[in-house]
């Protein structure tokens, strides 16, 4: 008869458990919950009872929709809310790239659907090898440039997955998750899933209305969102012009561009500088090694004056 599907509440708190304990795997959740009793008792579940293998956890995560999961998480944030967890007045906006499920070795041509071997093997036999080896193919492959550009490959199985260059320097299919985190309390009040090709200056527009909505709907009454905070990737001409337009106060690392040119951008001037003054003045030492996780997800920005009282890193630094 297979395995009982475990009941809608027990399955989002597998998923807590999951997020509260730092496991990113349904094995994990899955060992977690057999070997604590405390997780047991979370679960509702009795010493005898076996609680859901990691293939049911698998299986109900594909049958529940995104909107189900949006739903829960509303809810879970209302009863934050409810709690005094919730303030929705500074945000932290931070970004991970986390690997997908699909390996490099299975993309397709958009144009002509071939895999990269067949790709390769034309390309070869173009060049005026006859019949390459696996040797000559990867040698062929080494001197070739723009091998793998998402314009013009994908995966068949998830075209959403793009291919990106991890933090440790190698390439994979990825995906880009951004989380826009309340400052004053922690919590996370929105989750946003974007290419992993994307760029944080384009991606993060789309995260902070997905915050704000989301921060309306459970304080209805509370003045909305008024500062923004995120780290020197943020940091674009286009981006602090248009939060001054909807009069929310950045406060976003600068990179070091050295002398710039405003002579054709007053607007943009003066909406850098003003972010500029805030990031160095002492309202910004606030958010001083402020820490938001979710899915691993590490927002620590120092953003307090050089030379302050307790700073050790003597200026604006991300780290």
């Amino acid at each position: 008869m297979g395995r009982p599907s475990p009941a809608p509440g027990r399955y989002f708190r597998l998923l807590l458990i999951g997020y509260f304990e730092g496991l990113d795997s349904e094995r994990g959740i899955a060992w977690r919950a057999e070997d604590s009793l405390s997780m047991r008792a979370f679960l509702r579940l009795a010493v005898p009872a076996p609680p859901p293998d990691h293939s049911t956890i698998s299986r109900t995560r594909r049958l529940f929709p995104v909107e189900t999961h949006q739903a829960v998480f509303t809810w879970v944030l209302e009863q934050l809310a409810a709690s005094g967890l919730v303030a929705g007045k500074t945000l932290g906006v931070d970004a991970t790239t986390l690997e997908a499920n699909a390996a490099m070795r299975s993309i397709v041509r958009r144009d002509t659907g071939e895999d990269y071997t067949a790709f390769l093997t034309r390309l070869a036999k173009a060049s005026g090898i006859e019949t390459p080896t696996a040797e000559e193919l990867a040698r062929f492959d080494r001197k070739r440039k723009k091998k793998t550009s998402n314009k013009d490959w994908t995966h068949p199985h998830d075209p959403d997955a793009k291919v990106a260059k991890m933090k440790d320097g190698s390439t994979h299919l990825a995906h880009k998750v951004e989380h826009a985190v309340d400052l004053e309390t922690g919590a996370v009040v929105g989750v946003t899933i974007q290419g992993a090709d994307k760029g944080d200056t384009a991606t993060m527009a789309e995260t902070l209305v997905t915050a704000t909505e989301q921060v309306e709907t459970v304080l209805p009454e509370a003045a909305g969102v008024s500062e923004v905070v995120a780290d020197k990737g943020y940091h674009s001409n286009e981006t602090i012009v248009d939060l001054a337009a909807v009069e929310v106060r950045s406060y976003i690392a600068e990179p070091d561009r050295g002398r710039r040119c405003w002579k054709h951008a007053p607007e943009a001037r003066d909406a850098v500088y003003g972010n500029r003054r805030r990031v160095r003045g002492k309202r910004a030492g606030v958010c001083c090694g402020v820490v938001a996780s979710w899915l691993s997800v590490r927002l620590r920005t120092c953003l307090r004056p050089a030379g302050c009282a307790g700073c050790t890193f003597g200026g604006i630094r991300t780290f």
